[in-house]
């Protein structure tokens, strides 16, 4: 077994360190949910904090890690005697992004339980993480319906395998921590709310902070054992404060006076529901034993707040997560009791404990300030903001996106088999029963009727005798099901000097940005085409992460000619690449046009031939028509006869518009006009 890098050799990193320990010291807590940039040290924290977790009792040769103490009555490897058990270190399962839900939760043998009526049932990785840690690295990525079933049994603590009316269950307890980078996509507000805390890592600023964790790095690679016996010392002492931690933990009262502080603030900061409120409390007790105290003060449940309600204040994909730490201060000092008393010095440990600094990203900007990167130019007055970069027409600057809207459903027709989603028909591991086939491999989900009417006609030849059915390998019938998929959605937004009038470009970005949130709903890949001047230009690759979608369209800026086959022909070079890289993601071409084209020799024969690349492909396409004015030409309802799509005017795409409620997406099934 390779030597884990030690937790106390980390450097910096406070609120991660912090959150971690926390959840060792009361698993309760709920785990926690580490979000951050690539290369921060979030997977060495979390396999470094495995070997600090003290050791358990197990009933020998118990699959499921039963506590001898007190044997769970109903683990399928029992029942088992109360007696001494033996120890061994608390393990770490890591859950990998493409694991399946039978290696997941488990799976049963539906063949013998069929013909013998016997549970064989072979555990899980949430048996195997039970009284230890699961980890899930890019738990963003992970498919929705093994969320909710690694959710559902961190929250119940207990792991329910049901087959066909044979069901099984079992314990299942564990510190459950993910890691995440949001610019590869978020996770579902429900989903973000279920787990206890949240903390954002980046890289440190300093120079000699960096310094340090190069040295320190490249000493433990040079000798990895040698490094560790280094810091053996510091990690014993940690190791035996989370111990202690444990033992005061039932000792701790959380006064009245704390408890209104903690319903206070999630009040003040309007989190949905009372999971904050809980979490918070469990977090301020939690907070206390690591300090080593009995009585839970108002810091610790400031610090609790700091780290259980800013991924709770998320309303949507685009709302930064954070907390107002002036309203918090506000809140607290309003709500202060006779039994809330702050020491003169914050306690402080190996692990950081106490407050860890609440600074900003580490570059000294704060996402709210106006000079931020990410924000917006403001609108110029009429006349001004009037730029010319070289090689295209007058340029404006960004306008900002209108408010955004409920979109109408726009689907892929036929039946696909991409990743698991809410957009189009697909044939999926969940969703409605639509048939039954032959098993390819194991069988994961039986046709219980199909399976009987395999097996009743040779019922005699077997020579069946009781009432019990004579069940060959043969007779098996996988389910065939039919549920969502989700698409690659590709946007191709017109950003010519056609569209460059504010008001109308502020309704043509509120409308993309609720096509956005349509996706962020529906889990589909976006990508970000967007043509001017001379060119086209891929302003967003195809990924999960529609946040950042949204921000390369607020600073989008327009002017210039109307290169629309520029526009067309960039996306078909897009969908072509995503084709080969994964082929059962069917894609969604979303132009956002008011069909003109101008530049070149006939650029409207040239974005016509353009066109018919992806219709000739049966590429479903929808054109968002932004023709406005009480004379319009058409052109739009013409591009999108030639991409053998529909075209729907920006009023047409509300969801409350009286056009219709849902605009199905037209694909090689409606040729083009002759």
């Amino acid at each position: 077994m390779s030597t884990p890098y030690p937790f106390t050799a980390i450097v910096g990193m406070d609120d991660l360190r912090l959150g971690l320990l926390l959840n060792a010291v009361s698993p309760a807590v709920g785990g926690v949910l580490v979000r951050g940039e690539k290369g921060t040290a979030k997977s060495t924290a979390v396999r470094a904090l495995s070997a600090l977790m003290p050791e358990v009792a197990v009933v020998a040769g118990c699959r499921f890690s039963c506590d001898p103490g007190s044997p769970d009555p109903a683990c399928p490897d029992g029942p088992h005697e109360v007696a001494g058990g033996v120890s061994r270190p608390a393990r770490m399962v890591e859950l990998p992004v493409g694991a399946s839900e039978d290696r997941l939760v488990g799976a049963l043998d539906i063949e013998r339980a069929l013909a013998e009526g016997v549970k064989a049932f072979e555990p899980g990785l949430l048996a195997d993480a039970h009284r230890g840690i699961l980890y899930v690295d890019e738990v963003n990525l992970l498919h929705d319906h093994l969320v909710d079933l690694l959710l559902d049994a961190a929250a119940m603590g207990a792991s329910y395998v049901e087959r066909e009316g044979v069901s099984v269950r079992h314990a299942a307890r564990f510190l459950l921590v993910g890691t995440m980078n949001p610019e590869e996509g978020e996770l579902r507000p429900q989903l973000l709310d279920r787990f206890g805390l949240t903390v954002e890592v980046a890289a440190s600023r300093e120079t000699d902070q960096r310094v340090e964790v190069v040295r320190r790095r490249l000493a433990y690679d040079d000798d990895p054992a040698a490094f560790a016996a280094k810091w053996a010392g510091e990690e014993a002492a940690l190791r035996a404060r989370i111990v202690a931690a444990r033992a005061l933990l039932p000792e701790v009262r959380l006064g009245d006076g704390a408890l209104r502080q903690i319903a206070a603030t999630c009040a003040a900061f309007e989190v949905d529901g009372m999971r904050a409120d809980i979490v918070m409390a469990r977090t301020a007790t939690a907070l206390a034993a690591w300090a080593g105290r009995t009585d839970v003060l108002a810091e610790d449940v400031r610090q609790a707040a700091l780290l259980a309600l800013p991924h709770r204040r998320r309303r949507n994909p685009f709302d930064a997560p954070g907390l107002d730490e002036d309203k918090l201060d506000d809140t607290l000092e309003q709500n202060s009791g006779p039994d809330d008393e702050d020491p003169d010095t914050d306690p402080d440990g190996p692990g950081g404990g106490g407050r860890p600094p609440q600074g900003d990203d580490g570059d000294g900007s704060s996402p709210d300030s106006p000079d931020h990167p990410g924000e917006a130019e403001p609108e110029p007055k009429a006349g001004e903001g009037q730029r010319a970069p070289a090689g295209s027409g007058g340029e404006q600057a960004a306008a900002r996106a209108g408010e955004p809207f409920r979109t109408k459903m726009l689907s892929v027709p036929g039946l696909g088999e991409g990743a698991a989603g809410r957009r189009s028909r697909a044939r999926t591991e969940h969703g409605r029963t639509t048939g039954a086939r032959r098993p390819q491999g194991a069988l994961t989900k039986l046709h219980l009727a199909a399976t009987v009417q395999a097996a009743a006609p040779h019922q005699r030849a077997r020579g069946r005798s009781g009432r019990g059915l004579v069940v060959r390998r043969d007779d098996l019938r996988q389910a065939t099901r039919e549920g969502r998929e989700g698409n690659l959605v590709l946007f191709v937004v017109d950003a010519s000097g056609s569209m460059a009038a504010r008001q109308r470009m502020s309704a043509v970005k509120g409308a993309v940005l609720s096509l956005l949130l349509d996706a962020y709903q529906r889990r589909d890949k976006v990508g970000l085409v967007t043509f001017r001047g001379k060119d086209a230009e891929l302003v967003l690759p195809p990924t999960s992460s529609v946040d950042a979608a949204a921000a390369r369209l607020e600073t989008l800026p327009t002017g210039g000619r109307t290169p629309l086959s520029a526009g067309l022909l960039k996306a078909h070079d897009v969908l072509r690449v995503e084709r080969m890289r994964d082929p059962s993601r069917r894609p969604l071409l979303v132009v956002v046009t008011d069909g003109r084209a101008t530049g070149g020799p006939e650029p409207v024969a040239l974005a016509a031939r353009a066109a018919r690349l992806h219709e000739a492909e049966g590429v479903a396409s929808v054109v968002v028509d932004c023709e406005s004015g009480p004379v319009r030409l058409g052109l739009a309802g013409e591009l999108a006869r030639e991409l053998g799509g529909t075209a729907v005017t920006l009023d047409e795409l509300r969801a409350d518009s009286i056009a219709g409620l849902v605009k199905d997406v037209q694909g090689t099934h409606n040729r083009r006009a002759a």
